[in-house]
């Protein structure tokens, strides 16, 4: 049920996931806090981008931390043991649809930028529901790119972000997952759930946003796509330039910038 990773694993997307978790820590993990001595699975924890966030602020837990590329396994360790070396990480590498873990072995489960990726989502969660305790809870968080609108508007821009929705589509994810992740919930089994949108506003008087979201972290997903995108005939070189270059118009004086993410959490 895997699929490819539309933004490849380079050391521009380890730094963008980086700078993203940086950025938007407080408003994605506000309201997330695990109870010492608690066992949580993480899965598809990549780079360690949320990683550090969950061992951070909920110190004390035994985190399991699960991805299928190993290099990505690699960068996590080293990220995590620089910034708390003594949290307790378990690291496995594997794929979620194929965990050697028993039924109901852990408190809660955190899914942070997955289901985005994944061709049946829904069958996911439901075969992952049997890992987590009775009353044990999930908090899932997704992005949703319809939800980007920006100033000045343009066409160009628009056209790259819509590129970039139809290469996730054609691997086999959806990259406007945000909208869904509390019916998906509910038809994967989980009790209680309750979702609500996580928004980025930025503009010249939040220059740390301009900077670490607007730039970093969303223009540079767009650039990710970019030979792709080409390849695909989905744009040319010159209309993927104009489109940037409107992109970049956005973290300008004058431009603003919003994303939605979506954050939920069931109980088992």
């Amino acid at each position: 049920m895997g699929t490819d990773y539309v933004h490849g694993y380079t050391d521009a997307e380890t730094r963008r996931l980086t700078d993203q978790a940086q950025t938007l820590a407080d408003l994605l993990h506000g309201g997330t806090q695990y109870e010492s001595g608690s066992r949580v699975l993480e899965v598809g924890c990549g780079v360690g981008a949320q990683t550090v966030q969950l061992v951070t602020r909920s110190p004390g837990i035994e985190l399991v931390a699960v991805d299928r590329s190993e290099e990505s396994l690699t960068a996590a360790k080293a990220r995590v043991a620089a910034v708390a070396p003594e949290a307790r990480v378990e690291w496995h590498h594997g794929d979620l649809t194929d965990l050697p873990y028993e039924d109901a072995s852990f408190d809660h489960l955190f899914v942070c930028f997955v289901l985005e990726h994944l061709a049946e989502p829904a069958q996911v969660l439901r075969d992952l529901a049997r890992l987590i305790r009775p009353g044990g809870s999930i908090t899932v968080i997704e992005g949703d790119h319809g939800s980007a609108f920006f100033h000045p508007r343009s066409d160009d821009a628009q056209a790259l972000i819509e590129g970039l929705n139809v290469l996730q589509a054609r691997v086999g994810g959806d990259a406007l997952i945000g909208r869904r992740v509390q019916p998906l919930l509910v038809e994967a089994g989980y009790r209680e759930v309750m979702a609500g949108p996580r928004t980025v506003y930025a503009d010249e008087t939040t220059p740390d946003l301009v900077d670490g979201f607007t730039r970093k972290t969303f223009i540079a997903m767009v650039e990710s796509v970019r030979v792709d995108a080409i390849a695909a005939g989905l744009r040319t070189t010159d209309q993927w330039e104009r489109g940037v270059r409107a992109l970049e118009r956005t973290a300008e004086p004058g431009g603003t910038f919003h994303y939605t993410f979506f954050k939920a959490i069931g109980l088992r």
